[in-house]
């Protein structure tokens, strides 16, 4: 697998869980400016995302930031992919998302990466932030990359989503020896990201 390295995106490594919530809290911060040592939800959001990151056995973790946006924390995992779905098919797993998604579930998309994977992007908003989730299809075999971007807030929710959308559409699976993160040549964005916008 590799991914384009793309500005406003930052892989954390992903050492022990407390390695990681040290690494992925400075970045949070750095980002957050001068009022991050007044923000007590920064730590715990950062303990959270490194615990759910070690649980998933995540290959990425990253801050996503915007001049205009409070910063979003971007996951990424491979997971095998139920054959009844039809692994070829992002209609078929579009579909399956929208109704096992509940109502929290704004906008499903199916669309394709630059190096043609099929792919499913669905956008959430809870009373816990705004949620993108980009499931991308390898054909080759029964298995997805699976792509979750948070905001708390949703401040700039439009701006942090573009960004993401650029990286994951630089996604190719059929490249073999480099991990998630790592950096590689550039793509076109990734079309049919949600235009809708997060409450501000």
């Amino acid at each position: 697998m590799r991914l384009p390295a793309v500005p406003g995106v930052t892989p954390v490594p992903l050492g022990s869980p407390e390695e990681t919530t040290a690494e992925l809290l400075a970045v949070l911060r750095r980002v957050k400016g001068r009022d991050a040592a007044r923000d007590p939800a920064l730590e715990i959001a950062a303990t959270d995302a490194a615990e759910l990151a070690h649980r998933q056995r995540a290959g990425l973790l990253a801050v996503v930031e915007h001049p205009d946006a409070d910063p979003a924390v971007l996951m990424a995992w491979m997971t095998p992919l139920d054959r009844a779905l039809d692994p070829g098919s992002a209609v078929g797993l579009g579909r399956h998302l929208a109704d096992s998604g509940g109502p929290d579930i704004r906008e499903v998309t199916r669309t394709t990466t630059a190096a043609g994977h099929p792919a499913v992007i669905v956008e959430r908003i809870t009373i816990t932030g705004a949620q993108l989730q980009v499931v991308v299809v390898d054909e080759r075999r029964p298995r997805v990359a699976v792509f979750t971007l948070h905001s708390p807030t949703g401040r700039g929710w439009l701006d942090v989503a573009a960004l993401t959308g650029r990286f994951v559409g630089g996604l190719d699976l059929t490249a073999d020896g480099s991990a998630p993160g790592t950096r590689g040549a550039s793509r076109r964005p990734l079309s049919g990201t949600s235009g809708r916008s997060a409450p501000r």
